[in-house]
């Protein structure tokens, strides 16, 4: 049941609707803070104001239209365009009730859902066919879906949500090593897989609610993997084949950017040791950015967003204590490659002996 709804398919299609958003908006927040010195928003509008208000104001307002965008974009991936005018209310919903970014993939779902079973389901004569897609159905799927989110489930979240957002906000101490601990072995754990996009969406969500340490662990245990296998391949080279030093080679630059699926190359030929090494690596991180309350306002972008860090020297830090980390673990518990002896032995030919047999 579970699988013909493709849950992951259209929430990854959101996903990819609302990355380039957040990426702007967080940006011209960071921005507009380096460089005005963290100038107020601007809730009316003023006949005189700052580049970087203008900038901040611009990238509060983006912020505020993420879950608009991602349940939108999840009512479209399963109803197709009749469903973006039901998943964006619901968005804006969710966003006014405070059940943010969970209230908004929620809504999203519930749309597309709701479209569907509408056009499944509603007989009209053939003169008013027209009209379905693009009145009747997304009036009545918005009336619908509305009253569920405002009267049955958009409180609930957004009681949740503030309960989470608080329980972060004070964390202290081993708490919240702890947390960055675990965040970071999710993040690491599959170079990109299901798990890291689990870990991936609880920081997107934290970071529209205004809690921007998740974020910071998702980057550095990203990073971790292919900085600290590179790490491992400069101190001792003898691990890896050839062919695993040339895919370190790809994956070191993709790493930068914050790209960990260059690593899938190398933990496939020695999976158990590789997984345990950069997630060891990447929780020890992940520990290091809650301690040092690093925050990003950015949700991607590798070493290229670190200036827009709150406490970007403290970024670094636990970047390279990750790394090293993960390179030691690779150097000690990995054994040296055996290369493919190919010097052309299998082609030479056997002495045979002839002697007994009779040839006309």
């Amino acid at each position: 049941m579970l699988k013909e709804l493709e849950l992951k398919r259209h929430a990854m299609t959101g996903i990819s609707y609302m990355i380039p958003l957040v990426v702007a908006s967080g940006l011209l927040i960071a921005i507009g803070n380096i460089a005005g010195g963290n100038p107020a928003l601007i809730s009316d509008y003023k006949s005189s104001y700052t580049l970087w208000e203008a900038a901040v104001t611009l990238g509060v307002y983006g912020m505020g239209l993420i879950p608009a965008v991602m349940s939108a974009a999840i009512a479209y991936s399963i109803a197709d365009r009749p469903g973006i005018a039901p998943g964006l209310l619901m968005g804006m919903i969710a966003n006014a009730m405070g059940a943010g970014f969970f209230g908004g993939m929620l809504g999203g779902y519930m749309s597309g859902w709701c479209v569907n079973f509408l056009k499944k389901n509603i007989k009209v004569p053939i003169w008013a066919q027209g009209l379905m897609p693009m009145m009747i159905i997304p009036l009545l799927s918005s009336i619908i879906v509305a009253f569920i989110m405002f009267f049955v489930i958009g409180r609930p979240i957004a009681v949740a949500s503030f309960a989470l957002t608080d329980m972060l906000i004070n964390m202290q101490g081993g708490s919240k090593a702890v947390f960055g601990a675990v965040m970071g072995a999710m993040a690491a754990f599959d170079f990109g897989g299901p798990v890291n996009k689990v870990a991936s969406l609880f920081a997107d969500g934290l970071l529209i609610n205004g809690v921007y340490g998740p974020e910071a662990i998702k980057i550095c245990a990203s990073m971790v993997p292919p900085f600290g296998v590179a790490l491992s391949w400069l101190i001792r080279k003898s691990r890896y084949s050839k062919s695993e030093a040339d895919n370190i080679k790809i994956a070191f630059p993709m790493g930068i950017c914050m790209i960990t699926e260059g690593v899938i190359p190398i933990a496939a030929v020695d999976p158990l040791r590789v997984v345990f090494s950069c997630s060891f690596g990447a929780a020890v991180g992940g520990s290091l950015i809650m301690l040092l309350d690093v925050a990003s306002p950015v949700p991607s972008g590798g070493l290229f967003i670190v200036p827009a860090m709150q406490n970007p020297i403290g970024f670094l830090i636990s970047l390279g204590v990750g790394s090293i980390v993960t390179a030691l673990l690779l150097v000690v518990l990995k054994k040296d490659a055996v290369e493919k002896q190919n010097d052309g032995e299998d082609d030479e030919e056997e002495d045979v002996d002839l002697s007994g047999i009779n040839i006309k």
